[in-house]
């Protein structure tokens, strides 16, 4: 029997790594921020939102960019700050029709304050994405959380 090998990853180099880090800071920010036009526009068209803490994926920036309305309105709303904590980025070349995309893998922690409270751990996450370059920038085709908790 013949076993399957499996291919190393190729990391992406120094300049594009950097790069990575200076979208993921926007990125993380722009959700900060409640930004939801920034936020959602870092995702492609078509692209997904995946998390086990939702039943199905949010597929295509409008749906992204709807549910972040409700949930950035219900979370100004409570007074809540959050503020997402990324670290451990590895990123690696990967498949795609442009030839242009890239793997990450990264964790996440989700730090929430409450008006008059010290903050709390919200969540501890593994996200991992599908970036492709769109006009130069950077944009996630597919991401997927993985809440520690759920």
């Amino acid at each position: 029997m013949v076993q399957a090998t499996a291919v190393a990853p190729v990391p992406v180099s120094t300049e594009v790594y950097q790069d990575l880090q200076h979208f993921y800071a926007r990125q993380m920010q722009s959700t900060d921020d409640l930004d939801v036009p920034a936020w959602a526009g870092s995702f492609t068209e078509d692209g997904v939102f995946a998390t086990n803490a939702f039943p199905e994926p949010l597929t295509g920036r409008a749906a992204i960019a709807a549910h972040c309305e409700r949930a950035f309105a219900a979370q100004a709303e409570a007074g809540i700050v959050r503020r997402h904590v990324m670290t451990m980025l590895a990123a690696d070349h990967a498949t795609g029709p442009d030839g242009d995309r890239v793997h990450t893998r990264s964790y996440v922690m989700v730090l929430e304050t409450r008006r008059g409270e010290k903050p709390v751990i919200y969540c501890s996450t593994l996200c991992e994405d599908v970036l492709t370059r769109v006009d130069g920038d950077w944009r996630v085709v597919r991401r997927q959380v993985h809440r520690d908790d759920l």
